[in-house]
């Protein structure tokens, strides 16, 4: 009785090892007919393959800005073995987004798992470099000596709430030597992760300094939706669709103008800092730059050093002169006198030619232009973009804390 009910488990056992081989190498079959995905590829001329595999699409394309001013739709062609493919035309030195439309589904690329979040939306990123003189080169990570990238909670009590920001060290940073701070703000729908995501601020930080193309400095990173604590996810709301206007209908108790300082004070008194004017800066895109001019009016001898990036300079906090409204044109004009008469190291205005703030940004030059005040101008092409932004970072930290 046992040697028959041992034969009849080894039959049991021997039966499902056949059934697991075949099933293992049914299997590797498959895999093996199913091609091997790389994409990007950048090729040494600078152009880029892109590659897909879905032998049941019907129409795949991918987008990207691989233009200077506006999004490229680049068809792509499907191969015998159900790949898709496309390669552009030669690119200049650059980091890049891109994403996928398949059948009219937008998709990042499964085969890069290099993404990143601009609001809502998810795109691949890849970089093009051809000299260590190039922009690729500044954007990309180096064999140098590396800063530190900190997510930092801080108590802003003019707003009545926990906030977080995002603290870049450089890598002389030791805890006792002191360093100038730059203040970095994103524009709107962004949060305290944008300028180190999209931005690439660590890696130009890093490589600028190692180059010993600016000073190394401190750089803070706030988020500036004063009715949100943090990025999306990371606050006690939740994992909220990130939109741009998330908790906007909230009446904040401050601006983010007024609630500066409180970030000020803390970066002063947790971190090695020259807390003076002489060591103080402060830049920023968009709504950001925005909230940069609102700041340099509130606090004239606070900073030394303003940039803005293609700035929303007619944001509200006394609002741009209106004839209508005498007493704001009043406010303003006593303001600019007191920023202007505090004679600020620099006054810096950056905006693409094809920025639609273009217009806002050229009034703001013409009233400096009236009242004599001194400030340095620099336009390039493009529009409202992160490929510009980046490059005003460069620019900007390059001016700064150098006298």
């Amino acid at each position: 009785m046992k040697k028959i009910l041992h034969s009849s488990l080894f039959t049991l056992h021997f039966l499902a090892f056949c059934c697991l081989a075949a099933m293992t190498a049914s299997a590797q079959q498959q895999l093996g007919q199913r091609p091997r995905v790389k994409s990007p590829i950048v090729n040494p001329d600078g152009t880029v393959t892109f590659n897909f595999y879905d032998p049941s699409a019907q129409a795949v394309s991918v987008s990207g800005d691989f233009d200077e001013i506006r999004s490229q739709r680049l068809d792509m062609t499907k191969q015998e073995n159900g790949v898709w493919t496309v390669t552009t035309r030669p690119l200049e030195p650059e980091l890049y987004s891109y994403s996928f439309t398949v059948d009219g589904q937008r998709i990042v690329d499964p085969a890069n798992s290099y993404v990143n979040r601009d609001i809502n939306t998810l795109s691949n990123i890849f970089i093009v470099t051809k000299s260590a003189d190039d922009k690729g080169h500044v954007y990309s990570v180096q064999d140098v000596p590396h800063g530190t990238l900190s997510r930092v909670w801080y108590d802003s009590p003019t707003l009545g709430q926990q906030r977080r920001m995002t603290v870049y060290l450089p890598p002389q940073y030791d805890g006792k030597k002191r360093f100038p701070v730059m203040y970095l703000l994103h524009g709107w729908g962004g949060d305290e992760t944008a300028w180190a995501d999209l931005g690439r601020t660590s890696q130009i930080m890093d490589n600028l300094i190692a180059a010993g193309r600016c000073v190394p400095m401190i750089v803070v990173m706030p988020n500036g939706n004063p009715t949100c604590n943090a990025a999306p996810g990371w606050w006690h709301e939740g994992m909220y669709v990130p939109d741009g206007n998330a908790f906007n209908y909230r009446k904040a108790k401050a601006t983010m103008e007024e609630s500066f300082m409180d970030i000020v004070t803390f970066i002063d008194t947790h971190y090695k800092t020259i807390a003076k004017r002489s060591g103080r800066a402060v830049t920023g895109l968009s709504m950001g730059g925005g909230h940069t001019f609102g700041i340099a009016r509130l606090y004239p001898e606070t900073f030394h050093y303003y940039g803005l990036q293609s700035a929303a300079t007619q944001m509200a906090l006394s609002g741009w002169p209106n004839t209508q409204q005498q007493n704001h044109e009043t406010a303003y004009d006593t303001q600019m006198a007191r920023l202007f008469g505090s004679k600020p190291k620099l006054f810096w205005i950056a905006i693409g030619k094809e920025d639609f703030l273009l217009q806002q940004n050229t009034q703001l030059r013409q009233y400096l232009d009236e009242k004599g005040y001194t400030y340095e101008y620099y336009e390039n092409d493009g529009g409202h973009i992160w490929r510009n932004w980046r490059i005003y970072l460069t620019m900007f930290a390059q001016k700064i804390f150098k006298d």
